[in-house]
């Protein structure tokens, strides 16, 4: 028979487990780890579905982590570098994991940076990022409808990315699959998905509709963090 006591430290381990946060429950297994939500995956309702983050986190980006972990388990010298060295530098890398570290290596930067600058409340940017926004790309509202437009002839899956420069430039540029553009030497100021699994169970093939919808849980204080971070030099993934 199971005693009472028994009873209550299950459901005690029950309680501590539920408490752990979902990234953490897939245990890295290499030198690149999943980053963790740092908001809950309902925090982008209704725009973005919780479903969505959950999957889009816990299975598709995790799949990448997995897999650029499994590319360079057998090659000590890759596993080692910090990842934006070495989609900086893919000629670089052993001819037989090349495409699996640049699908999966490039699938790892984007979704780390995708995470960073969701959760928010939208709105509009302030300070450097709003004048740099007026002074490169035309001001807020062109920038937003050249974003979606880009974003909208994406051909198949890919992502629109803002790229940043030491001076604090910026441009707008897409990638197919999951290209980044470190793989340039450019840095990413911010981007959006815009791979089926992202917007999929809400909105089916109504992506201009993602898109725009999008722009509504942005967190344009981390933006901002990213800018400062791009001019001092900083600004890693």
């Amino acid at each position: 028979m199971i005693s009472r006591r028994h009873l209550l430290t299950g459901a005690a381990l029950l309680a501590t487990s539920a408490a752990i946060p979902r990234a953490f429950a897939q245990a890295p297994n290499g030198p690149f780890t999943l980053p963790p939500l740092l908001y809950a995956p309902n925090k982008n309702e209704p725009y973005i579905d919780a479903m969505t983050m959950e999957l889009h986190h816990d299975k598709h980006h995790a799949a990448y982590v997995k897999n650029l972990n499994d590319a360079v388990a057998q090659h000590t010298d890759v596993a080692r570098m910090p990842l934006q060295d070495i989609l900086a530098n893919l000629n670089k890398v052993p001819e037989s994991i090349r495409i699996a570290v640049r699908n999966n290596g490039g699938g790892h930067a984007n979704h780390t940076m995708f995470w960073e600058i969701m959760g928010g409340s939208g709105g509009e940017p302030t300070g450097e990022v709003k004048s740099a926004i007026d002074r490169d790309l035309g001001g807020m509202s062109k920038f937003q409808a050249d974003f979606n437009n880009a974003g909208e002839k994406v051909f198949g899956s890919g992502w629109v990315f803002v790229t940043v420069d030491r001076s604090g430039k910026l441009a707008l540029v897409t990638k197919p699959n999951q290209d980044t553009p470190l793989m340039d030497g450019h840095h990413v100021l911010m981007g959006n998905d815009v791979w089926e699994h992202a917007y999929y169970l809400k909105y089916q093939n109504r992506r201009p509709d993602y898109l725009k919808a999008w722009w509504n849980v942005l967190d344009w204080d981390k933006i901002g963090q990213r800018y400062a971070a791009a001019k001092a030099g900083k600004l890693v993934i």
